[in-house]
């Protein structure tokens, strides 16, 4: 008996979106409006690429960059959730498919000492460069007209359950934890027996009951949260099942 936990990691795992609380680095805390109206909807790791030549310009260097980017607070439960499923990770495999970027995600985890609860983390490729600017890539291509250009979140899920699945391991549940309009695509892929996790106001709850309003519900059950104690109390049902 075994569950995978996939989460988000913007707006699910931290309270913010680290790409946003970046910007706390720039000059005056903010960025001049020809960049910030300089995105397009679909495009947003390019985008994440300016902002960051950016701050590079501007002489914002790593270490601030990770000073900065480790006060950013964790969500409500969340720290309790996580320590949970350390404790019992012989239940749970745990990864996050995030449009964040690996920079940003190792830094928050491991100065949180959380990134061993993490079995695999699917994330753009980010790295600094000689000259010390921060450069990101896209995760990968793909067909999905649903997804923006750079990640499609149900492609990620299938093939790392195609993989697992190759290994031997199968699980009994999956538990989808997310909030945006990114995640619905892979919501969409989860089973019956499966359930999706939208966090409460958030933009994957409202594109769930509005399939449902339409009657086209997704065929996984729907948990709303507000605070991870609640996921906590879920995964405690569920392995005593």
């Amino acid at each position: 008996m075994k569950f995978l936990l996939v989460f988000d990691f913007d707006h699910t795992i931290v309270d913010e979106n680290s790409d946003t609380w970046i910007v706390k680095c720039a000059p005056e805390n903010k960025l001049p409006n020809g960049l910030r109206n300089s995105y397009r909807p679909g495009h947003w790791t390019e985008y994440m690429g300016r902002v960051f030549v950016y701050l590079g310009d501007n002489g914002v260097k790593e270490e601030e960059m990770k000073r900065t980017m480790t006060t950013i607070p964790f969500t409500a439960g969340m720290v309790d959730l996580l320590g949970f499923i350390g404790e019992n990770k012989e239940l749970f495999d745990c990864i996050i498919v995030s449009d964040s970027n690996t920079v940003f995600i190792d830094w928050i985890l491991k100065a949180a000492g959380f990134h061993k609860v993490f079995d695999e983390v699917f994330t753009n490729p980010a790295a600094f460069s000689s000259a010390g600017y921060l450069t990101v890539q896209n995760f990968h291509a793909h067909h999905c007209a649903k997804c923006p250009k750079n990640l499609c979140k149900r492609k990620v899920l299938k093939e790392f359950l195609d993989k697992q699945l190759e290994r031997g391991v199968s699980y009994t549940q999956i538990v989808y934890i997310g909030d945006g309009g990114n995640d619905l695509c892979p919501v969409m892929f989860l089973k019956k027996d499966d359930i999706a996790m939208p966090r409460q106001g958030y933009t994957l709850e409202k594109k769930i009951s509005q399939l449902a309003q339409d009657l086209s519900p997704v065929e996984c059950s729907v948990l709303v949260w507000s605070s991870a104690t609640e996921i906590m109390s879920y995964l405690k049902v569920l392995i005593k099942e």
